[in-house]
């Protein structure tokens, strides 16, 4: 059954779901619970931008809110903080609408969103991205009245004497998603302090029995692909685990080497059996890199490593390993992906 005005209340660690809906408060046993709960947008608060309480600061996803659902445009001239790809595209969606989009402000020396919106969104209409900046100021009493962005250093602090104007009525925030993890937190769910999604195996269950996760409450995707994949992944081994046909077999600890941050999963299961199976690793690199290699070891033995041309924060690398290189992992006591400018050889 599809249950739709149904909030979820609370999930125990023996997979009970307490749900309230019009019919009231109701709880089911489940045999498995997928987490597929998704993420939230940073707000303001989050990011502790200074001035007062007024209108006209929205976050990205609220502002794409109104478009969509109500035909409302918050405002005519706008600057966007950060350059999350929600940011970005609203960006080009407010230009159309007829909104003058003055800037694109990025904290970080890099973008945070693919580079084919930062084309499509920003370039093609001419929008400055202003990277290493960030708004320190807002003006206005009621109602936004401008804002100032300065220029920031390489602790990210910002550099006095940098500070720029923008006369505007609206500030747009993109400044990253968060999982929504507060029912696995009930559950017992491990969370990853990197990607403050749930700790995760190869099967995607969670360090509960019988509990899963996938999508952007495991960690945050920029493609819908990914997302896709995951919950298939998600679907198969929680049926699996209510037939009794899962596995409980060595556990190989996934860790995050030089340049890459937030592996996941976390953890390879590899049955007793030999491996029947391939998987891929998933991360962000914690930089920009150009033509280095993905490495992968297990022990510091190289079991690949690829050479791409350029990895960004703002794409998901994704590593595949196949079945045999999975056996090779097996009695290993950690495997490690890396990001190395030099390719070494194999043992």
């Amino acid at each position: 059954a599809c249950l739709t005005d149904t909030s979820v209340l609370e999930i125990t660690p023996d997979r009970r779901v307490v749900t309230t809906s019009r019919k009231g408060q109701i709880t089911y046993q489940a045999k498995a619970v997928i987490l597929a709960m998704s993420c939230r947008e940073r707000t303001r608060d989050a990011i502790r931008i200074p001035g007062s309480r007024l209108a006209g600061v929205y976050t990205a996803g609220v502002a794409q809110s109104y478009l969509n659902l109500t035909n409302i445009l918050v405002g005519c001239t706008c600057v966007i903080l950060g350059s999350g790809d929600i940011g970005l595209i609203m960006a080009r969606r407010m230009t159309l609408q007829g909104a003058k989009v003055l800037a694109c402000v990025e904290l970080m020396p890099y973008s945070s969103g693919l580079n084919r919106n930062i084309v499509q969104c920003l370039q093609d209409y001419d929008i400055p991205l202003l990277l290493s900046h960030t708004v320190t100021n807002i003006r206005g009493r009621e109602r936004l009245e401008g804002v100032t962005v300065s220029r920031v250093d390489e602790n990210r602090r910002p550099i006095p004497g940098t500070e720029q104007d923008f006369d505007c009525d609206t500030l747009l925030l993109s400044v990253g998603l968060i999982p929504e993890n507060e029912l696995s937190l009930s559950a017992g769910v491990e969370i990853s302090a990197t990607t403050s999604g749930a700790v995760v195996d190869n099967t995607l269950q969670t360090n509960v029995p019988g509990i899963f996760a996938c999508g952007n409450v495991l960690h945050v995707h920029d493609l819908v692909d990914h997302v896709s994949n995951e919950s298939a992944v998600a679907g198969r081994a929680a049926a699996a685990y209510i037939k009794g046909k899962g596995w409980q077999g060595s556990i190989i600890p996934v860790m995050d080497g030089a340049g890459v941050r937030g592996c996941v999963p976390q953890r390879i299961n590899l049955p007793e059996v030999p491996v029947d199976f391939s998987i891929n690793l998933m991360f962000r690199p914690i930089n920009v890199y150009r033509n280095q290699y993905v490495v992968v070891k297990a022990d510091g033995k190289v079991l690949s490593s690829r050479k791409h041309m350029i990895l960004t924060p703002g794409e998901m690398a994704v590593v595949p390993m196949a079945a045999d290189m999975l056996e090779k992992c097996r009695g290993a006591k950690a495997i490690t992906v890396e990001i190395s400018p030099d390719n070494p050889p194999k043992e």
